[in-house]
């Protein structure tokens, strides 16, 4: 990684098939893309909400989303991370450091008092690097899921 420096920058419509491709690899599954197309064109024009992709070199290595809402019980805004993905050959090489200080100063910046993310119960590499990245376990997040047939 020394020979190429890591760059950190806003994603754009253009990147599409690109984060498709990572959530895709994070989700281990092969997502819908008419649903994905949705959700991502819906998001890439909500002002409080961001994507970051790093690269090392010309190759995209890495994303983090944020979004950031008004929370009543905070009486606030927040910001979360709702995706964060790393390839797996340049993990534990500072990437995802990079990622966190990226996606840390977007939420500061727009005037976020915290920065919260949801990881399954099994990644349990995931959980050691936020608590790397100050993190705290501070909450249970319980689901209901629905079917969908559509």
């Amino acid at each position: 990684m020394e020979k190429d420096k890591l760059t950190i920058r806003r994603a754009a419509e253009s990147d599409k098939a690109l984060i498709y491709k990572m959530i895709c690899s994070l989700e281990n599954m092969i997502l819908d893309i008419a649903r994905f197309d949705f959700a991502f064109d819906t998001n890439i024009k909500n002002p409080n909400i961001s994507y970051f992709i790093a690269k090392l070199g010309d190759e995209a290595v890495g994303m983090v989303s944020c979004h950031i809402q008004p929370l009543l019980h905070h009486a606030a805004l927040v910001a979360e991370i709702q995706e964060m993905f790393v390839e797996p050959q340049y993990r534990s090489q500072q990437v995802g450091k990079a990622l966190m200080e990226q996606v840390t100063a977007f939420a500061t910046t727009n005037g976020a008092i915290q920065i919260e993310v949801t990881s399954r119960n099994v990644r349990e590499q995931a959980h050691r690097f936020y608590q790397r990245e100050g993190f705290e376990k501070s909450h249970v997040k319980l689901v209901r899921y629905f079917k969908n047939d559509q």
